[in-house]
């Protein structure tokens, strides 16, 4: 069996690779290789297709988590609530501005940010919220913000793994993830939905003022040239990668939809499989399947060897809760036992393959193979 990769960035970059070269050629050409036209036309049609918010794009998608909540004028000490399932960067920020976090548990079924515990994590502390849309679909925003609101705290939305799902509200109203709180953030990470060539990130917000702060900040706290009112940092999305992302941004629903087939038929394929739950995706969110993790109930690491054996890539997303970092557990209060549902999600979870070239012969390998090592598991027991 050849090697079957997490994401096949080489298969999608052939089907875009005249545009991709052309438009390279252009800046090439012009040497406008920092705040190039491309830049702007990327943040117009990405504002235009998140409906209107301010986008400002920057270098990376920890950038973003950071600048949003120097935005929001924290200071340090104060409390930022968030989740320990999660890439380290949500955590990261707040710890190196020298905010606090405090963790709260997810839901074991869509694995993010569990709404009923939240209200009593909140104090007369509490800076912001950070909300992670996890593996492609949304946090409960709605209910989010409805506690969010009660109390005066900004919700700064980690939609890094989410960029084009929907959130659906009650009334039936829709809004795209990463557009429902304060601020929303997003990476252009090369492996992400909507992937750049290098690094890349972005921030969203509705307010006019925000937009000018965070302009503000990642330009060296500048808005005038050599003119300097706060403290802020060099972050911006180069030309070139604006271009790549501009390109990939006219594909994204089609992207999304390529992504959502395939989850379905690993999922249909995989139904019923004893001791494996695949993906539930929730009622108030599409999904747009950034990873397919799969959860398995028993001997989820002898299923990852056994497919790594056979040459396809898969990877556990994520193997330590934040809670349980070393980076994390000097003076806190945090212990195993905490956050039970991270906890176990770190113990049983398994991505595969997911990506947009994915053909169902490919899926079909990747699905015996599972089926193979969860039935030889079975078998083992009964030894």
């Amino acid at each position: 069996m050849s090697q079957i990769p997490m994401v096949d960035l080489e298969g999608q970059y052939k089907k875009i690779e005249q545009e991709v070269q052309a438009s390279f050629t252009d800046i090439l050409s012009s040497t406008a290789f920092i705040n190039g036209p491309a830049v702007h036309t990327f943040s117009n049609n990405l504002s235009e297709y998140l409906g209107g918010v301010h986008v400002i794009p920057c270098a990376n998608g920890t950038d973003a988590l950071q600048i949003a909540l120097m935005a929001l004028g924290l200071k340090p000490g104060d409390e930022v609530i968030t989740v320990p399932f999660t890439f380290v960067a949500t955590a990261e920020v707040i710890a190196l501005l020298g905010l606090k976090p405090v963790f709260i548990d997810v839901n074991p079924c869509t694995f993010v940010l569990n709404e009923y515990q939240l209200e009593h994590a909140i104090t007369d502390r509490t800076g912001a919220i950070i909300p992670v849309h996890l593996f492609g679909q949304c946090a409960h925003m709605e209910s989010i913000m409805r506690i969010a609101d009660k109390y005066g705290v900004p919700v700064v939305e980690d939609n890094a793994q989410a960029i084009g799902a929907d959130f659906r509200y009650a009334d039936g109203s829709t809004k795209k993830a990463g557009t429902c709180g304060t601020i929303g953030c997003t990476s252009f990470f090369p492996s992400k939905n909507l992937g750049c060539y290098g690094d890349g990130g972005a921030l969203f917000t509705a307010s006019d003022e925000l937009a000018a702060r965070i302009r503000k900040i990642a330009n060296h706290g500048s808005d005038v040239r050599y003119y300097h009112s706060e403290i802020g940092v060099n972050s911006r999305l180069d030309t070139l990668q604006a271009a790549v992302l501009d390109i990939k941004l006219k594909r994204l629903d089609a992207y999304n939809e390529a992504r959502r087939k395939a989850a379905d038929y690993y999922s249909v394929g995989l139904a019923g499989l004893p001791g494996v739950t695949v993906p539930k995706i929730a009622q108030y969110s599409t999904h747009v399947f950034h990873q397919y993790t799969l959860l398995i109930e028993e001997g989820r690491d002898e299923v990852l060897r056994h497919l790594q054996d056979l040459g396809i890539s898969c990877a556990v997303y994520y193997p330590i809760p934040l809670h349980l970092q070393e980076a994390y557990r000097e003076g806190s209060s945090y212990k195993e036992g905490d956050f039970p549902v991270s906890e176990s999600l770190s113990e049983r979870a398994l991505s595969l393959p997911m990506h947009t070239e994915l053909t169902a012969e490919v899926q079909d390998q990747i699905i015996r193979a599972v089926k193979d090592a969860v039935h030889a598991r079975e078998q083992n027991k009964h030894l």
